[in-house]
């Protein structure tokens, strides 16, 4: 039986327990600090909370130390794992190897975040021998070259992301914000160079692209592969929204906890779910009803057209209808969605931009904006990437989570035993025949779970059960098994870390930026981009341009007009050469000069 794993994002305590109270097997949060989104930082006690909630139903909390480290920071960093060990977190995950050393025998596993560029299997298999039980999967693989790892490196547990904002550079080896911002993406502190807006240059000068997000990715939804990924070999499916608010790790931890059940339904003797409970809700989970920039299922059917965002890099939302017929102070939309008061709504105007508006006032399918854009024209695509009901409806509690348990009652020698589960509870009591049948009563009393994550789905007691047991006492038996129900029975596993074999031909693409690091790696020198430059690409994408744009003939496009070298510029002039590594199917982002 392979457990499958719905890994869900959390900013903070109360997201953690949102995405577990929805449907979540694993949570990742970010520590005080040294995560890779270092505006989403916890305290140690939060950590423990969530812990101390999630463990109940079986489900793991991972944290985050994915950035790299400088010397000056590996007394706090080495004193924040030993806290870290002492709450009962589940995982690390790490980017850092000088952090290894603090991670030997400490109770949780160590996890490769997808920062340390994990996209074969060689670099699996090396991850594998260095202590790590599990690796964090570049977003850019394909379902088959995801089987071709697992085929290669069978006993390492494989996490895949699934939905969520994508970075168009292999995470861990971007650095065109620590060069163009001096805020490092492997510090946590991206600047989303990728969401600004570029022309596309070629070498003569010849404008082929004017001021468009062409770096600007949709978002990913892979609700639909599943079963594909679950075939490849994957066993963590990931969330990414470290950022996002809480309504949206509702709706989407929601939306493929649900598809998960629906495949486990239909393979019962091959798969389960890696967390305990059964989640009920007062929503219907919509991927579209919340924050997008437009899907895509990006690599994982191989190269695609489409799978960025051209147009804008902010989310785009839901299809509701089009633009019907305009008034001085309102308009109208064909269509079957219905609108509230207050909703963000947006459009694409004949300059392609996307411009917004917000609902004043709503009558029917007639729209009152605060403001009518000038822009708006019959026939328009409208979209609603603000959904005030759906948000309201988020605002309030929305999901319970229950386990479902049979309670036993038996007679014993000296007393009873009561059971459920794993768990079997002794009574010493002396045997009080019952001058009616207890039956009801017992089942009745037994049966009252009130407010705890649990519900009794059958009350088990033999036929020839004859015995009266007080009231008061079978509340306390009843009381003591949801203790014992409650407490965490999850096995540790020691994190033991091996010795690495030679990489060879190290550069600033290894992120040495410790001397703890560079002792792993065997380097004579501190060779961090951050620390020192680099002389190679500041970005490695799988997205290229010449596909997006129909001129890769190799995957049968038509022949380029334009002469290389191509740069992207941004509006202050700064340049970007790109080169177009066709032997790997890959695009080069070099850094910019004047």
């Amino acid at each position: 039986m392979t457990p499958l794993e719905l890994l869900a994002p959390a900013k903070n305590l109360a997201c953690g327990m949102a995405a577990i109270d929805h449907g979540a097997d694993a949570v990742y949060i970010g520590a005080p600090k040294y995560g890779a989104r270092a505006a989403v930082g916890n305290s140690i006690g939060d950590i423990r909370k969530l812990c101390e909630y999630a463990h109940p139903y079986g489900v793991k909390i991972y944290v985050t130390l994915n950035t790299i480290v400088y010397d000056s920071e590996l007394e706090e960093i080495h004193r924040l794992i030993d806290q870290l060990a002492e709450i009962g977190v589940d995982a690390i995950l790490v980017q850092d190897m000088g952090l290894l050393q603090f991670l030997q025998d400490k109770p949780f596993e160590i996890h490769a975040s997808t920062q340390t560029d994990n996209r074969t299997a060689e670099k699996v298999r090396w991850l594998q021998q260095v202590g790590f039980t599990r690796a964090v999967l570049a977003r850019e693989l394909s379902a088959e070259e995801i089987a071709g790892i697992h085929r290669q490196v069978p006993d390492m547990e494989l996490e895949v992301f699934v939905h969520g904002a994508l970075c168009v550079s292999y995470s861990g080896i971007c650095y065109a914000s620590q060069h163009c911002f001096q805020r490092s993406a492997n510090r946590g502190e991206c600047a989303q160079f990728c969401r600004m807006r570029f022309s596309l240059v070629d070498a003569d000068g010849v404008e082929v692209e004017r001021e468009r997000y062409l770096l600007s990715l949709k978002d990913m939804n892979q609700s639909d592969n599943l079963e594909k990924l679950i075939s490849a070999g994957a066993v963590s499916f990931k969330i990414e929204g470290r950022l996002k608010d809480v309504a949206y790790v509702k709706n989407v931890t929601a939306a493929y906890s649900e598809r998960l059940n629906a495949f486990i339904r239909k393979h019962p003797e091959n798969y389960c779910r890696a967390s305990k409970g059964h989640c009920e809700y007062t929503f219907s989970p919509n991927l579209n009803r919340t924050f997008n920039r437009g899907y895509t299922t990006y690599f994982v059917n191989g190269r695609q057209p489409d799978i960025a965002s051209f147009d804008t890099p902010k989310a785009v939302g839901e299809f509701v209808g089009k633009v019907k017929e305009i008034r001085s102070d309102s308009f109208n939309v064909a269509g079957t969605a219905s609108f509230a008061n207050g909703d963000g709504l947006c459009f694409q105007n004949a300059d392609r931009q996307f411009e917004g508006l917000r609902a004043n006032r709503v009558v029917g399918n007639r729209i009152y904006p605060y403001k009518m854009p000038a822009g708006l024209r019959p026939g328009m695509a409208l979209y609603r990437n603000n959904d005030q009901e759906f948000e309201r409806v988020l605002s309030k509690p929305s999901a319970t989570r229950k386990i479902a348990i049979t309670i036993a009652l038996r007679a014993v020698d000296d007393g009873f035993e009561l059971s459920a589960g794993d768990v079997s509870l002794h009574f010493a009591a002396d045997h009080q025949l019952a001058q009616k049948s207890p039956r009801e009563n017992l089942i009745r009393q037994l049966s009252k779970l009130g407010d705890t994550i649990y519900e009794c789905s059958e009350v088990d007691i033999p036929d020839d059960f004859n015995y009266f047991i007080p009231n008061s006492q079978l509340s306390d038996m009843r009381r003591q098994l949801v203790d014992a129900l409650s407490m965490p029975r999850c096995e540790v596993k020691k994190a033991r870390v091996g010795v690495p074999p030679a990489l060879g031909n190290l550069s600033y693409l290894n992120n040495i930026s410790n001397h703890l690091s560079a002792s792993f790696y065997g380097a004579d020198e501190l060779s961090a981009f951050e620390l020192r430059g680099g002389d190679g690409p500041i970005m490695q994408c799988r997205h290229c341009l010449r596909y997006a744009l129909g001129y890769c003939v190799k995957h049968g496009g038509r022949r380029p007009e334009w002469h290389e070298p191509l740069s992207l510029v941004l509006g202050d002039g700064r340049r970007f050469r790109l080169e177009f590594d066709c032997q790997h199917c890959q695009m080069n982002v070099y850094a910019s000069t004047r």
